[in-house]
């Protein structure tokens, strides 16, 4: 079968983006980033994107192009997506998507629903009640109106709380009811191989764990403290170790206590990744790192 498109997804750490690299090399191919924290700009060690070596053996698009300050949405992901796609397209290469964010798969094979921009003012109006209030607050004042979305939501969580409640009011609408109202998929049409990487849990602990020190030995105790004023309600607040490192800068934590706190919540992320995998991509080809590589499972299913 003669593929269009490239997914690889899996957890973090796994080995998404060598993989994907060694399969551009392979057939020809572009990398196109799938994780909502590698789009920014300020943070390539913190978030483990390919490095200019990487880079060099074969074209990357989507790392790095936003700012952390921004607010950047699965729709936004889904047209610069379509637009990745132009680009692979027209350099005669295999898109090849890799990414640890459900969601942004969701975009490129299922569809968004299409939420129209939200207003400034509305948008200024509702991050302020959250300063006021608090995201507890704001979560049970959500919950009032949009009982469904809330539902669905950690009352601990101000983005996406956030998000739901600008919707609400700039809309009318509940954000549940948009979410049902899906549009065209990134990838529709197209013949697509499709994988996800499940490495042994030992395996993938000993990986975040390796991981981490090598952030550390890399400048990511420095891209922390320059991102240690973000505004916690900007998706990038929540980067990964972002916290931790910034305990470790201001003399809160030790430097065990921050790696420690940091691997165990890396840890937990994984497993809600998994979790996703293994509900929305269970017709995905799924591949033990110890048992195959991506190379030989694509060609077992491109023959």
């Amino acid at each position: 079968m003669k593929t269009d498109a490239v997914l690889i997804a899996g957890p973090t750490a796994s080995g998404k983006s060598a993989a994907a690299l060694a399969l551009a090399e392979h057939i020809g191919g572009v990398v196109i980033n799938a994780d909502s924290m590698q789009v920014y700009r300020e943070a390539p060690v913190l978030t483990a994107q390919p490095d200019a070596q990487a880079q060099a053996r074969a074209p990357h698009l989507l790392y790095g192009h936003i700012s952390a300050k921004e607010v950047y949405s699965t729709g936004r992901y889904a047209e610069n997506a379509r637009e990745a796609l132009a680009t692979a397209r027209a350099m005669g290469k295999v898109p090849i998507f890799a990414g640890g964010t459900g969601l942004y798969f969701t975009a490129l094979t299922e569809g968004l629903a299409q939420i129209p921009p939200i207003p400034t003012d509305i948008r200024a109006k509702a991050r302020a009640l959250l300063e006021d209030i608090g995201v507890a607050e704001l979560h049970k004042r959500l919950a009032l109106r949009d009982p469904e979305t809330a539902g669905q939501l950690r009352s601990s969580d101000p983005q996406r709380t956030l998000r739901a409640y600008e919707v609400l009011e700039a809309t009318g609408r509940p954000l549940s009811h948009w979410q049902r109202e899906t549009g065209m998929p990134v990838l529709a049409g197209l013949r697509l191989a499709r994988f996800v990487l499940d490495p042994p849990r030992p395996l993938l602990r000993a990986a975040i764990a390796e991981r981490f020190e090598a952030m550390l030995a890399h400048g990511g105790l420095q891209e922390a403290m320059a991102l240690a004023d973000l505004d916690p309600a900007l998706p990038a607040a929540k980067l990964l170790g972002l916290r931790h490192l910034i305990g470790l800068a201001r003399g809160e934590k030790t430097r065990e206590a921050a790696i420690s706190e940091a691997v165990i919540a890396t840890r937990q992320f994984a497993k809600r990744q998994m979790t996703w995998f293994r509900h929305r991509m269970a017709d995905y080809v799924w591949i033990d790192p110890m048992k195959g590589n991506i190379i030989t499972a694509y060609e077992l299913i491109t023959v």
